[in-house]
């Protein structure tokens, strides 16, 4: 007895271990969009674009500091039996070996003014990460959805062959006993091998979607899985200015930034300077030529004729665009959200008689059942049922898909 509770012991863990790896896994929407932004080298790029960033914001300021650097040079000019340079200007030979010390005075404005265009660079990378976010994750969504609704195809397919199989075994009995017609069954066979035929085309066709799934979220592990079904939600616009504007503040701030630059160009430069070190002819006691110097540069520009006010004309053009494109996309941003919450709304009044269809479909193909069990039912009442039942049940699959991808477009551009 002992020996018998054991085996069964055995034998039903062996049975769960099957069952467990026989079901497939399951992985979620959001399982694909962390797969995604880990699998992609772009928001890598983004992040190195941003530390070089940061490291241009470093130079920019040890630019501003004394700049020191150490020189050498050397001359010899040979006379030739009376032929050479003239001496009085080379001294026939020189030697120079200086460190020399550079300092602009008036530079804090620039270094200002550069710092802040490394600040809108910065601004400008971080948006264009977000919007690569952003589009990953609408590519990501839609063709989830794609994928899923390929699989629910394919579950829908499956349970309807198996109930066109079991109807098929009872119509075969009746028609050997005379009650159907050969004909009939005949009928009703080429309607499951059509439907065979369709799970077959599902299967392929999900196959397909999911793979571009894997593709997409850069997913190296191809092992079919159940999706589950995608839960999404409205998402409301919570900041005060819309994510896409951002673009146009940026360029807008890009502008101002080289008006400024435009405008320290035409400043007074003040910068002093100094060295020391060994500098000689090596004529005359050349052990004595160690010494130093200091100075200054002043420079103030006066005429370049006009360059600044055509610079400033530029710009203004550049600013012109840049608001005639601003204007031009709220106008057609709104327009699209308003077109994307009509069609939901729209999609959202479908659900109510595209169900009522599927009931009353239903309760049509479980009497017409009933009758077919009888044979008190044509075989091609049956069959139209079915199809009637399976248009409904497309209809209401493909309005689901619809109003999904519609609320991840919402979502995109409602930021």
């Amino acid at each position: 007895m002992r020996y018998k509770r054991i085996s069964l012991t055995i034998i039903l863990l062996i049975c769960t271990a099957l069952s467990a790896v026989a079901q497939e896994p399951i992985k979620t929407l959001d399982d694909y969009l962390k797969q995604a932004k880990a699998a992609s080298p772009v928001f890598r790029d983004f992040e190195n674009q941003q530390r070089a960033a940061g490291i241009d914001s470093l130079i920019a300021r040890a630019s501003a500091r004394p700049q020191v650097t150490g020189s050498s040079s050397g001359m010899y000019a040979p006379v030739i039996r009376g032929y050479g340079y003239d001496e009085v200007i080379t001294n026939g030979q020189a030697l120079d070996v200086l460190l020399n010390v550079n300092y602009d005075l008036l530079n804090k404005k620039r270094i200002d003014n550069q710092l802040a265009g490394i600040k809108i660079q910065r601004d400008s990378i971080r948006y264009a990460n977000q919007l690569s976010i952003y589009d990953l994750n609408k590519n990501i969504i839609d063709q989830y959805i794609t994928a899923f609704a390929s699989q629910d195809q394919v579950n829908f397919n499956r349970e309807l062959v198996a109930l066109l199989k079991k109807e098929e075994g009872l119509l075969k009995s009746l028609t050997r006993s005379n009650i159907y017609k050969q004909s009939e069954y005949l009928t009703f066979l080429v309607t499951l091998q059509q439907q065979e035929l369709s799970l077959q085309q599902a299967e392929l066709q999900f196959k397909s979607d999911y793979a571009m799934l894997n593709y997409l979220a850069g997913a190296t592990d191809t092992t079919r899985v159940k999706l589950v079904e995608p839960q999404l939600q409205n998402e409301l616009l919570v900041a005060e200015k819309a994510f896409f504007n951002r673009r146009f503040d940026i360029d807008s701030l890009k502008t101002i930034n080289l008006r400024q630059s435009i405008a320290l160009n035409y400043q007074p430069r003040l910068s002093v300077y100094g060295n020391s070190g060994y500098n000689s002819s090596l004529i005359f006691q050349p052990y004595r030529n160690f010494g130093a110097s200091v100075g200054f540069t002043f420079s103030v520009p006066i005429y370049d004729g006009h360059q600044k006010k055509m610079q400033y004309s530029k710009l203004a053009l550049a600013e012109n665009t840049l608001s005639g494109y601003r204007n031009f996309f709220n106008r057609q941003h709104a327009q699209q959200l308003n077109l994307i919450r009509q069609q939901i709304a729209q999609t959202d009044a479908l659900y109510t008689k595209i169900n009522e269809q599927i009931r009353f479909s239903k309760g049509l193909i479980d009497v017409d059942s009933k009758l077919l069990h009888t044979g008190d039912l044509r075989v091609a009442d049956y069959v139209l049922a079915i199809n009637n039942y399976l248009s409904a049940q497309n209809l209401l699959r493909q309005t689901t898909i619809n109003k999904l991808k519609l609320i991840n477009q919402l979502n995109y551009w409602n930021r």
